[in-house]
């Protein structure tokens, strides 16, 4: 892969990653809800569960649901529904986590990894980012420069989202402000789902 083309998907990567979608709308309640520290398993669930999924689209799994359309189609279903509910459980969420509050929990590092496989915005960036920059002549090396050029942006990108949330903690600490703030990033999660269902 040529630096240009390197650069091409650094930005592409970074432009995907950074931009509103299902995980940065968590993180955003996450960080708000629970703040920053406790927010790091959700992150690094995040940026580990998407490296497997662009690593496994990468080595065949895109070509496989090319192949068996239906799959595809149950994947989005099952997504959807899952989404669905983490849209209903942000939405009713009504007291800042702290410490000492056993109910409310922020996402486990294994819940944010398995939410890549079912998450309609990583499938389209794994796959988009697999047929526009793998390199035919140098498949195996350029899945891998991919991956890695993900990996790298990753993190800071979806850390903004957190540490933007626990900016907001103070603000919202009143508990109308919360309860409408919750409300808000419930919708908007849901409303993720608008181009999957176009």
């Amino acid at each position: 892969m040529s630096p240009d083309a390197f650069l091409a998907l650094l930005v592409y990567a970074f432009v995907t990653s950074i931009t509103p979608g299902p995980n940065n709308f968590m993180l955003l309640a996450s960080g708000v809800n629970f703040g920053f520290v406790r927010t790091i398993p959700h992150m690094l669930g995040i940026g580990i569960g998407f490296l497997v999924l662009l690593l496994a689209v990468g080595f065949g799994l895109g070509a496989v649901l090319t192949a068996f359309p239906a799959l595809h189609t149950g994947l989005k279903i099952a997504g959807g529904v899952y989404l669905l509910y983490l849209a209903w459980k942000i939405a009713m969420s009504r007291s800042l986590g702290g410490k000492g509050e056993a109910k409310a929990q922020p996402m486990r590092f294994i819940d944010a990894a398995a939410f890549q496989w079912v998450n309609p915005k990583a499938w389209v960036m794994a796959i988009t980012a697999m047929a526009v920059y793998t390199n035919p002549d140098r498949p195996f090396l350029s899945v891998l420069l991919i991956s890695f050029a993900f990996a790298v942006v990753n993190l800071p990108s979806v850390s903004t989202w957190a540490g933007f949330g626990t900016a907001l903690r103070g603000f919202l600490s009143d508990p109308v402000r919360l309860k409408w703030f919750n409300i808000a990033m419930g919708v908007l999660l849901a409303a993720t789902l608008w181009p999957m269902l176009r």
